[in-house]
């Protein structure tokens, strides 16, 4: 049995480290895919002379696409500051047994999932509404007119859902760093990942069971 709990443990370091390294890799994405989008989106501008009048659009003229900056702008400044803390764990080989420490961080990571992700739908929406326009509502079909501004707009909100996508899995590997503290009997510092060990039967056991044979024969 000291065999099985050794190579279970093991086994248990091995996928920590494994998460450890994904949760790293999955906030440099999102760092830096935040930024490209931010910047996309941000100086995104065209001018477009109509009759000898100039009219210029900005991403400004749609709120989706401002709120959109400021999640991505957001979600970059907090994967930072996550993927500092980050280095350091893996650096010194610490694993995060604080229970506080965790219910910050999975709160954290599931603010910046929700209001990415709530950010991407939103801009979705009015790009659509700005490609195909709403006879309905005597919306034009912006994008027509400018042309390049949509296009980079598409580009911004391409790396936007993969900041979104990447928010969500972190927030799902913050569940289980939280989550797993509340899995064991020992304070919630582990979980148990293998069964406790039966006690071995008294020593008159035996010898009980030898002479309730010798009654019956």
């Amino acid at each position: 049995m000291s065999y099985l709990g050794a190579t279970v443990s093991s086994l248990i370091v091995v996928v920590d480290r494994r998460l450890r390294v994904a949760e790293l890799i999955l906030r440099i994405l999102i760092c830096g895919l935040g930024v490209l989008a931010a910047a996309l989106v941000g100086s995104d501008s065209q001018v477009k002379v109509i009759f000898t009048i100039q009219k210029k659009a900005k991403f400004t003229d749609m709120k989706a696409l401002v709120f959109l900056v400021i999640a991505n702008g957001i979600a970059a400044a907090y994967s930072l500051l996550q993927l500092l803390r980050c280095i350091v764990s893996i650096s010194k080989g610490t694993v995060l047994f604080n229970k506080l420490l965790a219910l910050i961080i999975f709160s954290g990571d599931q603010v910046v999932a929700y209001l990415t992700l709530s950010a991407v739908a939103a801009a979705a929406q009015s790009s659509v509404y700005a490609k195909l326009g709403q006879t309905e509502l005597q919306w034009m079909k912006v994008c027509e007119f400018y042309g390049k501004l949509c296009g980079q707009v598409a580009e911004g909100i391409a790396s936007a859902v993969a900041v979104g996508v990447c928010t969500a899995v972190v927030s799902v590997i913050s569940a289980y760093n939280l989550f797993r503290l509340y899995g064991g009997s020992n304070g919630g510092r582990t979980a148990r990942w293998w069964p406790a060990r039966r006690k071995p039967p008294p020593a008159d056991f035996h010898a009980c069971n030898l002479k309730h044979e010798r009654r019956r024969f």
